[in-house]
């Protein structure tokens, strides 16, 4: 008998491909084309370097201040992570663990079934509509679980806020998680919904509309009962969080609203006009509440399109599987100077 045969074995989750060259229009991986607040710029400019040699604020105090303030919750209602992905993961861990399969789409974001083959957690996918829309009445049955991306990834469509908490209603005995890494783009938050259900974890991230994938931080809201938990499990692994300097930016970051609403307007007009010229240009998708618009062409395949825009130093991403998205193509929204390129180069290739 072997070492190996008591390994945990999993396929893990493939992130987009980041590439070194700066050459390259990167719209492949759903990252903020804007850089973050000039709030950020000076937290890190004037952080104190002298402070890293003690340990974090395990409670992330700056950071869920400024939080608690932005969304109008009391700091009891917030958990902090390291990116929506640390979040997401604990929250698999913490909630899933009645042995009933816990239920998302066939189609979204595919760090789900990761986690739930990482902890042994039974699962199954319910199947999207051919427009890509969730069928509320696969929901509505017995589960161990809900998880629901809102808008959807990698199809961007968004499940109004009212079918969500028929959702969340339904399965009062079971946790219901929201992922709303993309909600600021035009779309609704559950977050409105937290102070009525006591079984609903909404998740966010900077990753997206604060232009902080780098920096790593996530967050999740929620009543007090379901954040004690994580917390718990959290504190059963690390009893430290986010380090302080990530803690400085995130609240720097959240103190300039202004600056967000700015970005988050520019992304939402470029994603605007990108999804005229696509149209234009022959493509079909679904509406788009996100920073990307996910596409087919109707005369040419997937494949096709990505390798002739990844010679020309444009990054998109493509899904070989499942064999319903496979001739789709996710393009993240970039600058105006970007979508420009984009376009000039998809109009060469479709004549």
């Amino acid at each position: 008998m072997s070492w190996e045969e008591n390994v945990r074995k999993v396929v893990p989750y493939v992130p987009g491909e980041q590439p070194k060259s700066s050459e390259v229009i990167k719209l492949n991986t759903n990252e903020n084309p804007y850089p973050p607040s000039p709030l950020v710029a000076k937290a890190l400019k004037d952080y104190d370097a002298g402070l890293l040699r003690k340990y974090p604020d395990t409670q992330a105090t700056e950071l869920t201040d400024e939080l608690a303030k932005t969304y109008g919750l009391e700091k009891e209602n917030i958990f902090v992570g390291i990116g929506s992905d640390d979040v997401l993961s604990l929250a698999f861990l913490t909630y899933f663990n009645s042995g009933k399969p816990v239920i998302f789409p066939d189609i979204t974001y595919s760090f789900y079934d990761v986690w739930a083959e990482l902890y042994r957690i039974p699962y199954e996918t319910k199947e999207l509509d051919a427009d890509f829309t969730i069928r509320k009445e696969d929901y509505l049955c017995e589960n161990g679980g809900v998880v629901i991306a809102n808008p959807n990834a990698p199809t961007g469509v968004e499940l109004p806020l009212e079918v969500i908490e028929e959702i969340v209603a339904f399965n009062k005995d079971r946790v219901v998680i929201v992922d709303e890494a993309y909600v600021d783009f035009g779309a609704r938050s559950a977050v409105s919904l937290i102070p009525e259900h006591d079984n609903l974890l909404v998740v966010q991230t900077f990753s997206k509309s604060r232009a902080l994938a780098g920096i790593r931080i996530g967050m999740a809201f929620g009543q007090k009962k379901i954040i004690d938990f994580l917390k718990d499990v959290k504190f059963s692994f690390n009893s430290y969080t986010l380090n302080p300097l990530t803690i400085a930016v995130g609240a720097a970051a959240l103190r300039d609203d202004a600056y967000f609403k700015e970005i988050t307007a520019k992304t939402v007009k470029t994603r605007e006009r990108m999804k005229k010229e696509l149209k234009e240009l022959g493509f079909s998708f679904a509406d788009s509440k996100t920073n990307f618009v996910f596409a087919r062409h109707e005369s040419h395949s997937a494949e096709e399109i990505y390798a002739f825009l990844r010679e020309r130093n444009i990054f998109v991403r493509h899904f070989k599987k499942p064999e319903r998205i496979n001739d789709h193509l996710r393009i993240s929204v970039g600058t105006e100077e970007e979508t420009d390129k984009l376009i000039i180069a998809l109009k060469e290739l479709i004549k």
